[in-house]
């Protein structure tokens, strides 16, 4: 079992699976800083200023008014925190277009490695020996 084991973690598509989740994990630090650090304090400014992430609905209990998320879900009361939603949906959208594009290119890239380069055009080419053979037995029989 042991030595199984050993024989599944060899294999390459394992080691690829690892350096891809490490590399997704990477790349999704830097889409939650593109979005949070660049594309929030735009939508931020264009509603007046307002820390899109921290917007909140309370839904029930008692929240004193300009309070932050953290500070609001620390209270215990029911909120509706759809800036942190919105955010969240803008960095699936942002990592799954780069996925798509990724999968995308590494198809072309396949399809390119498995079309043959250089194939001949076909060559009309003379007769076989067997049409040759055929040909002459033909003759020496009309003699």
């Amino acid at each position: 079992m042991i030595q199984e084991f050993k024989d599944f973690i060899a294999k390459g598509n394992v080691m690829d699976l690892a350096v891809g989740i490490i590399i997704g994990a990477a790349f999704t630090a830097i889409v939650t800083s593109l979005v949070s650090d660049l594309i929030n304090p735009v939508i931020g400014l264009v509603l007046g200023g307002v820390d899109f992430t921290s917007m909140y609905v309370v839904l029930s209990g008692d929240v004193p008014a300009d309070t932050g998320l953290d500070a609001a879900r620390e209270t215990g009361a029911a909120i509706f925190a759809y800036g942190a939603f919105i955010t969240a949906c803008i960095n699936f959208l942002i990592i799954a277009f780069v996925v798509f594009m990724l999968v995308k290119s590494v198809n072309r890239l396949k399809s390119l490695a498995e079309r043959p380069d250089d194939v001949a055009p076909e060559v009309a080419t003379g007769p076989s020996q067997l049409d040759v053979l055929l040909q002459i037995r033909d003759e020496l029989a009309k003699k």
